[in-house]
């Protein structure tokens, strides 16, 4: 019972991400919105349910902004018929996955919002633990929502706050000072491009710069994929505001002590792409720590290691290069399988596991395999997988896994859910490893996090209970999505 309880809603057990976000402004006049594409299309990893991109001339009339957004990819949101007629020197972008059921295209993003002062786009990533409080004092002053996602609740209160401030980044801070929670913001205004995160830090945000054009983005292989150099990172708590006239400004004024920051841990993980960096951390190089950390912490003999793709594949060369055990291949990953797969009925005979991974019979044939995946969330995959290298002739199935097991939700912009649907809740590892049908099992312990990204300061809480900032009374994540 406990393999299918989850499976309707949940095809593979997969961690998701929230948001990619992505801004853009070319001080020399240049359109940004096909920059933007190709710049989301390197994010489309950390969101696949609906994108958008809206821009703005700002040598045009001031509070004209064009936008475009959809259920879908990147590529089938957009095409050159409605990039094309997007004309505009400042922009932003965002992708989206989103924890629960309001999958609609109103909640798409970015957020565009005509107000007395003129025009704001918003893009954001992340999640607040505040959000119904935040909302409760916008509608008791008369607001209107139009979407359910917390993304507006933030963009009410920066128009809120512009009335009363004398810049829009002013505003942008003091609507930050508000929030409680994980947030990347990218804010376009009609002058200037704004960037904020989280005292925390929870959600990354870097800075890019080509030619005469700077860029915000989530990650850093974004910058990469449109020919820009890496700046910086913004820092946790810092509001950067790019314009011509002053480059890059920085307010530091929310920034926390460097003992409080609490990164979430999953974007080196899981996350984040391999060729990204945050925080000066390279993501492929934390992965293969966390493989060697396995490696020592639970060495068993086997005759080939290998990776669940994609996140598992570094963990498992980490695992080869620290142990000697060869590294190798066993799965084949369907790379069309995205948001439109209509997933099987559980009285099918196609299993959903199956239509994503298969399994080269040639590789695993009577070996003994390690195989190491990410993270383990309510488990109802992971058996399928460990049968399908026993039905390929595997005579030993060794699992680690490349982080410590989840034992609490996450309220920060990760779909950890409750507690009673967490496979390691109340249960042993060796119950864990008789569920999955394993030979052995072994997690990463929890006091190797801080030395796989080399000291950063990081959020535990899903593993141990113990979060950076109080969590709310009640799970309020289906009510608010990113």
């Amino acid at each position: 019972m406990y393999n299918n309880e989850f499976e309707k809603d949940t095809p593979w057990d997969d961690l998701h991400e929230e948001c990619g976000v992505f801004g853009m402004y070319d001080f020399d006049g240049g359109d940004v919105a096909s920059t933007i594409y190709y710049g989301l299309f390197a994010l489309q990893h950390r969101g696949q349910e609906s994108c958008g991109i809206a821009v703005s001339e700002t040598d045009g009339p001031k509070g004209k902004v064009t936008s475009h957004k959809g259920m879908g990819l990147v590529n089938e949101v957009f095409a050159q018929e409605n990039l094309e007629p997007m004309k505009g020197d400042i922009g932003v972008g965002h992708v989206r996955y989103s924890t629960a059921g309001a999958s609609t295209r109103e909640n798409a993003q970015p957020l565009v919002l005509n107000y007395v002062k003129g025009t704001l786009a918003l893009a954001h990533n992340g999640n607040l633990i505040n959000a119904m409080e935040l909302r409760k004092d916008l509608e008791y002053t008369g607001a209107i929502f139009q979407t359910t996602i917390d993304s507006e609740v933030i963009a009410y209160h920066i128009a809120r706050e512009r009335l009363k401030s004398k810049t829009v980044e002013e505003a942008v801070g003091r609507a930050c000072r508000k929030l409680k929670g994980a947030y990347s913001l990218v804010v376009m205004s009609p002058r200037k491009l704004i960037g904020a995160r989280d005292p925390f830090g929870f959600k990354p945000l870097c800075i890019g710069k080509r030619d005469n054009a700077y860029i915000l983005a989530s990650e850093s292989c974004a910058l990469e994929t449109i020919g820009a150099d890496f700046v910086r990172d913004v820092l946790p708590g810092e509001v950067v505001t790019i314009t011509p006239e002053n480059g890059i400004q920085s307010d530091l004024s929310m920034a926390l002590p460097k003992e409080q920051e609490a990164r979430c841990i999953f974007e080196y993980i899981y996350f984040a792409r391999p060729d990204s960096r945050i925080d000066n951390v390279s993501v492929y190089a934390s992965r293969i720590k966390a493989g060697r950390f396995l490696a020592m912490d639970s060495a068993v003999d086997a005759d080939l290691v290998v990776g669940v793709p994609e996140s598992g594949n570094a963990a498992a060369l980490g695992y080869s290069l620290q142990s000697g055990i060869p590294y190798g291949t066993a799965f084949v990953k369907n790379g069309y399988v995205g948001r439109t797969f209509i997933k099987p009925k559980q009285s099918s005979r196609e299993s959903s596991v199956r239509v994503k991974l298969n399994v080269l019979k040639e590789a695993v044939n009577g070996k003994r395999i390690i195989m190491i995946d990410d993270s383990i969330v309510r488990g109802t995959t992971s058996d399928r997988i460990v049968k399908m290298l026993r039905d390929a002739g595997a005579t030993e199935v060794h699992v680690r896994i490349s982080s410590p097991p989840f034992l609490w939700p996450c309220y920060f912009g990760t779909d950890i859910p409750e507690r009673e649907q967490l496979i390691a809740y109340n249960r042993s590892i060796e119950e864990i490893r008789d569920i999955i049908g394993a030979d052995t099992l072994g997690y990463l312990k929890v006091e190797r996090l801080h030395e796989m990204v080399e000291g950063l300061n990081i959020c535990e809480g899903c593993f141990t209970g113990k979060y950076p900032l109080e969590p709310p009374k009640e799970d309020i994540r289906g009510d608010f999505e990113r």
